[in-house]
């Protein structure tokens, strides 16, 4: 995928939550999310038994694959090859970029979770194809993430070609910030999934992202 091209479809990359979903099915949250104009939907979730998320990601896949948006799976690359995921989202603990790059096919994307300019170098160095920096502004999904600062935001995006996108605490009050900062997009869950009316949170966003 075109540098530009994977841009455009991270500008609004929301992530599925059971926990956080008000009891809306995972599904039911993408197709809602999809019609507010998400760009990016991230299936994740650290609970659910394997068999279990595959048969999520199969079915978010087509959900996303009609509607021409792209579908990434955090941590589980296996899950993500096997259901035709576009790609993967890594964090600094789970499979190294260069383990994984082994066996994604081309065109497969790999996004790596950073919080410092270095990080950030040597995942672009290794052949990542875009960045989620943060926590940026402090989020409840990850209370023990520590906070880096709308300085922090910036310190990376300048140290990079690569698209940052950026998450953490991110909503209607500081969307501008973060993409002033040099963020291509913003990754958000609370402020899209959490709220009453999914789609509606969604549409907000994404008419300040633009």
């Amino acid at each position: 995928m075109k540098l530009l091209d994977l841009k455009d479809r991270l500008k609004l990359y929301v992530i599925l939550d059971r926990r956080l979903g008000r009891g809306v099915p995972l599904c039911d949250q993408a197709r809602l999310a999809i019609q507010g104009g998400a760009t990016a939907i991230q299936l994740r979730d650290k609970r659910m038994q394997g068999r279990d998320f595959y048969r999520a990601a199969l079915a978010i896949k087509e959900i996303c694959k009609e509607k021409g948006v792209l579908f990434i799976v955090n941590d589980r690359l296996d899950v993500a090859l096997t259901a035709g995921a576009d790609g993967v989202h890594l964090g600094q603990e789970d499979l190294p970029l260069e383990a994984a790059e082994k066996i994604a096919p081309e065109g497969f994307i790999i996004g790596i979770s950073v919080r410092t300019p270095d990080q950030a170098i040597e995942a672009e160095r290794k052949g990542a194809d875009y960045l989620g920096v943060g926590d940026v502004f402090g989020t409840s999904s990850k209370p023990d993430a520590k906070t880096i600062g709308i300085e922090g935001l910036k310190e990376v995006c300048v140290n990079t070609k690569l698209p940052c996108v950026a998450i953490g605490g991110i909503g209607v009050h500081n969307v501008k910030q973060a993409l002033q900062a040099g963020a291509v997009g913003v990754a958000v869950i609370s402020a899209v999934i959490s709220q009453k009316d999914i789609a509606g949170a969604a549409r907000t966003l994404r008419s300040l992202v633009s």
